[in-house]
């Protein structure tokens, strides 16, 4: 079926899937002392930032370039850097190390626009909605007249939403779209959900009619949190969602169904997992002094690989 868009529009390198993988790995690191993953906070971070007046142009540069840092680091941000006394231009070189590692695969230009990225400001306060889809799992697989297939530990709405956004704004340069435009729909994509429980495509399904008007009094309620020229724009960036005729419309829908599917792979793969791929590939017993030690023990009570 050709449905007009060029073929060197359909899909990014597949070289870019490795990054993607890493970056979903953000919704399962969480740390001590702070709530949530670091996709949990991270979409916290980008409302937060936008209330308080952000720049979208600023916004999805700084919320992208922390998604990356955070690859590398995990939770070691500004701010746990300056407790133990790394500040200033030393804090600032880590993370640019951090992004430039992680970025090998992004288009040189929008690399060079992140490695320079402004910070996340904090201090106002998120939406209401962003805590209800941090608390709002995700279906899982659901098909009309099949079981549900539910994947443990879920992952959230403001989960996906973060990762579709910084998804969205990588997927931008092969499909010639806006970035501001692509990453302000994708966090806003599932709006509906802080009120309607998700219920996946075979709850869809059964809502028929009602389904559509359900969801946009839903997503209204959620965007009369906003401020009033904020929430306009979510309107105006939310109108590419529909389908995928717009070089917007495809960078959103290309990376809503790789985070989808990605998400499931991720349970897939890590269940394949061999100790041969973790003890060797992987050097869970790592190089040190006490290796060989490691080793023989390993190999004395069978767990050699």
């Amino acid at each position: 079926m050709n449905d007009g868009i060029a073929p060197a529009a359909e899909a990014p390198p597949a070289r870019i899937l490795g990054l993607l993988r890493e970056l979903g790995e953000l919704k399962r690191i969480r740390s001590a002392g702070r709530e949530g993953s670091i996709a949990d906070r991270l979409f916290a971070s980008a409302w937060s930032a936008l209330c308080g007046g952000q720049a979208l142009e600023e916004a999805w540069r700084a919320t992208t370039a922390s998604a990356l840092a955070a690859t590398r680091l995990g939770d070691i941000d500004r701010t746990v850097l300056a407790e133990v006394g790394v500040t200033g231009g030393e804090a600032e070189a880590i993370l640019s190390r951090a992004v430039d590692e992680a970025a090998e695969e992004v288009e040189p230009a929008l690399r060079a626009a992140l490695r320079d990225a402004p910070r996340i400001p904090a201090g106002t306060p998120a939406p209401d909605f962003v805590p209800r889809l941090a608390r709002q799992p995700r279906a899982g697989v659901t098909c009309p007249g099949r079981p549900r297939l539910l994947l443990e530990p879920p992952e959230n709405h403001a989960e996906h939403c973060l990762m579709v956004a910084v998804y969205g704004v990588l997927l931008c340069p092969f499909y010639g779209a806006r970035p501001e435009t692509v990453y302000l729909a994708s966090l806003a994509h599932h709006l509906h959900n802080a009120i309607i429980p998700d219920s996946g495509f075979a709850g869809e399904v059964l809502l028929g009619e009602h389904l559509e008007p359900a969801f946009a009094r839903a997503t209204e309620k959620a965007l009369q949190e906003l401020p009033p020229a904020l929430a306009d724009g979510v309107r105006e960036a939310r109108a590419i969602l529909p389908d995928a005729s717009t070089p917007e419309g495809r960078a959103f829908h290309a990376a809503d169904t790789l985070d989808r599917v990605l998400q499931i792979e991720q349970h897939l793969r890590a269940g394949k997992a061999s100790m041969s791929y973790v003890l060797n590939d992987m050097a869970l017993v790592h190089e040190g002094p006490v290796k060989p030690f490691q080793d023989r023990l390993l190999a004395v009570v069978g767990l050699a690989a």
